[in-house]
């Protein structure tokens, strides 16, 4: 059995993370993880094509000398101001008197009309997924397979990109050395590995908040209804930091992540103070004014997401709100963002099984060290669903040959039987 690879690399502002796992009869028998500072990358878009191709040279290079895979391929993904969402929706005839049975490949004909009809020439379709389907004067139906219609609607959810985007894209992996042979957008990917059976019923929202940019995706019943893009990230803490106790941005990351409480600054004494280095001299800097600009950005940037989610749906709607990202290890974090929606706010977790089982065999995952992974991880997960595995299709087109065969007699006899 040939052994197969995914390479899944995650393309931010703050850092490109990578992971390589190797395939063995369609599971994962080994998996390597290796992360990098990001450069030439704000807010999704690329503005510096030289600086990233360096960067993903080197991180790739270093995971292909870790693994000894020969990585050629790479899943990778895109995100920001660039992506576009919209609906897009065909119908086709089914008979021309009567009903017929409706089976695959009207459906998968229906999705592809809707996909044609709303493409453009300036945008590339990164994922498409049915919101629903109508029968005759039957709408809102889930899964039209077996029923009997005389035409079939069928309505597409599209998620987008701007071509010129993914061009730019394309052209920095291949001056790296490498194709790209999947492509994802973040926010989707990354929730492939936090979703559970609990979060595919009802409407559950979830949030991955980056270095800059934060992505919203509403589900309903397990698919996808929605998704907002805002253009704030953990970077705004950082910067309000900065520009409030005039220092630099470097020193106030630091600062952020060694005494960035959120909530109940009150409690900390006046006279606990943090001396930080500025010239040639140190200067005291008040903890309890640390976790005062800290706590007011937490609630501003929670009141953002919130407007954001109101304009979609109603939180009290919601059953589940489930949040990943760096910034949300903030202390006191969740709960501010708790208080602001008036729902309970969960960390996202691992729930894949097959990454579950690693996760304690591997120290990149370790702690809430997986989510600098997580992006990577989903991305891995949805080939492995989707069973899209192998730079090596050979024996592919026969095996399909045979398979769409049977489907089809299979298809007229449930039609005419």
């Amino acid at each position: 059995m040939l052994n197969n690879y995914i390479c899944a690399l995650d393309i931010g502002s703050d850092k490109l993370a990578c992971a390589v796992a190797e395939i063995k009869k369609r599971r994962i028998n080994k998996i390597f993880f290796e992360s990098i500072p990001s450069k030439g990358v704000r807010s999704g878009i690329i503005i510096d094509s030289i600086a990233l191709l360096d960067r993903i040279s080197s991180l790739v290079n270093s995971l292909r000398n870790k693994s000894g895979i020969k990585i050629k391929f790479l899943s990778t993904n895109i995100s920001g101001e660039d992506i576009l969402t919209k609906h897009s929706r065909a119908i086709v005839p089914l008979a021309e008197r009567g009903n017929k049975v409706i089976t695959g490949s009207d459906i998968e004909k229906a999705k592809e009309e809707a996909r044609i009809l709303g493409s453009s020439l300036e945008e590339e379709i990164i994922h498409s997924v049915a919101s629903s389907y109508t029968i005759d004067s039957k709408a809102n139906i889930i899964n039209p397979l077996g029923l009997y219609s005389h035409r079939l609607e069928a309505d597409l959810y599209l998620i987008c990109a701007k071509l010129s985007s993914v061009q730019s894209l394309s052209r920095t992996v291949n001056q790296a050395g490498f194709e790209i042979k999947d492509l994802f957008f973040s926010g989707l990917a990354t929730s492939r590995a936090v979703f559970d059976k609990e979060l595919k019923e009802g409407l559950n929202i979830f949030c991955d908040i980056g270095s800059d940019i934060t992505e919203l995706l509403i589900f309903k019943d397990g698919a996808l209804k929605d998704i907002e893009i805002l253009p704030i990230g953990g970077n705004d803490f950082t910067s309000k930091l900065a520009d409030s106790l005039k220092i630099a941005s470097e020193l106030a990351e630091d600062i952020k992540r060694s005494y960035g409480i959120i909530g109940d600054f009150e409690k900390i004494g006046e006279d606990k103070e943090i001396l930080v280095k500025k010239s040639d001299f140190y200067k005291p800097i008040k903890q309890r004014v640390v976790a005062e600009i800290m706590t007011s950005e937490a609630k501003e940037f929670s009141a953002k997401i919130k407007d954001a989610i109101e304009k979609k749906v109603s939180c009290y709607q919601v059953d589940n709100f489930v949040v990943v990202g760096r910034a949300v290890l903030l202390e006191g974090f969740i709960e501010t963002l708790e208080n602001a929606l008036a729902i309970p706010v969960r960390l996202g977790r691992i729930a894949n099984p097959q990454i579950l089982s690693l996760q304690k065999e591997h120290s990149d995952l370790s702690g809430q060290k997986f989510l600098t992974y997580l992006t990577c991880l989903g991305m891995i997960c949805q080939i492995l669903e989707e069973k899209r595995i192998g730079i090596l299709p050979a024996h592919q087109p026969a095996k399909n040959i045979v398979k769409n065969t049977f489907n089809r007699v299979k298809e007229i006899y449930q039609e005419y039987f």
